[in-house]
């Protein structure tokens, strides 16, 4: 059976850097009202003694915000995938109040998800190299020499190429920025496939097939597990592309994956420089809660530099969230999703069962 020739994917989320640049709807003001709610719920779930890991959603009752957050949820699946937060006043609690409010947030958002394979629920993104002396991957030895991992990437000062994370959405609050740099950029996976369809087919079509990765560094055992799947898909005229360029990279190290031909290489080159071209770049300012839909938004970083001097360093708090109002994903991504049906608990790391 003949297979079907690709099309452009058109609709709000086949967004360009410079339309986010001229449009600012994606960003939503927290009104001083909120702020009052979501306090409420703090204080309440304070009083009752309750860590943040003990929390339900009913624990956190947030009835207004919670049903402007409903739009949000829309605004991620079915328009630019993108949405910012705005004003969130971290000034005020204690970063252990500031993981309650943002994990009863969350929750009425989303499913969190597991960030690796030991109970990380909130992870923080900071510089462990320069706070510990070591990035901190249980299970994970980093060898002088190899090459890094994904998470020693995302842990340390260095900059981060384009990427999505293995969630629905992918949620940063800033807490504190980083004294130079640090900045983040987003860029449309629908408008990459677009450019890269018009420019060079032969190349797209290379990216709707298999590319072999690795999970290693995010699962325990991850390196010998290998799979494969496209970077590009589509199921029901909706785009889905899952893309770490490390992972694909670390595969290459297992003999029995079949090396990358110049022509896949060219391709994943050729995807990193639109990505660049058509992203937008923003500097996360304390209070932000930037939001991701990672089937349709590349996420990247520049390097930055802490403030030593003040001992203050860059941090920001990470949830990865099931959404209850997913796509369904093509088939063959059942590899790493789990499961690829519309509105599924899916995403986040298998966790490390004990004896």
């Amino acid at each position: 059976m003949a297979t079907l020739a690709a099309r452009p994917i058109t609709g709000p989320a086949a967004w360009q850097g410079r339309d986010l640049e001229r449009e600012n709807d994606w960003i939503h003001p927290i009104s001083p009202a909120a702020v009052a709610e979501l306090e409420a719920a703090l204080r309440a779930v304070q009083a009752r003694g309750l860590a943040w890991r003990d929390m339900t959603r009913e624990d956190f009752p947030i009835p207004s915000f919670a049903r402007e957050r409903a739009q949000t949820r829309r605004e991620l699946e079915d328009g630019r995938g993108v949405v910012l937060l705005r004003g969130l006043p971290v000034q005020r609690y204690t970063e252990d109040e500031l993981r309650q409010l943002y994990w009863g947030l969350g929750l009425h958002l989303g499913t969190p998800r597991y960030q690796n394979a030991h109970g990380e629920l909130i992870g923080e993104v900071r510089d462990e190299l320069r706070a510990y002396g070591a990035v901190r991957q249980p299970a994970v030895v980093q060898k002088a020499g190899d090459p890094v991992t994904s998470r020693y990437k995302a842990r340390s000062s260095g900059p981060l190429r384009f990427h999505t994370d293995r969630c629905d959405v992918v949620a940063l609050l800033c807490v504190r920025r980083a004294k130079a740099g640090g900045i983040s950029k987003v860029a449309s996976s629908v408008a990459i496939y677009n450019a890269i369809l018009a420019r060079r087919p032969d190349l797209h079509a290379l990216l709707c097939q298999d590319y072999h990765r690795t999970r290693e560094g995010e699962e325990v055992g991850g390196e010998h597990r290998p799979f494969a799947m496209p970077v590009f898909g589509v199921r029901d005229g909706k785009l889905t592309s899952q893309y770490s360029r490390t992972f694909v990279e670390a595969a290459q190290g297992i003999p029995e994956i079949p090396r990358l031909t110049a022509a896949q290489d060219e391709a994943l080159d050729l995807l990193a420089d639109v990505a660049q071209e058509l992203c937008f770049e923003m500097e996360l300012e304390p209070g932000d809660i930037q939001l991701l839909n990672n089937h349709v938004v590349y996420h990247a970083r520049t390097a930055f530099e802490d403030d030593s001097a003040a001992g203050r360093d860059r941090l920001l708090f990470r949830l990865w969230l099931s959404m209850p109002n997913s796509r369904p994903l093509p088939g063959g991504f059942e590899v790493l999703w789990g499961s690829i049906e519309p509105g599924a608990l899916r995403g986040g790391i298998e966790q490390v069962r004990s004896a």
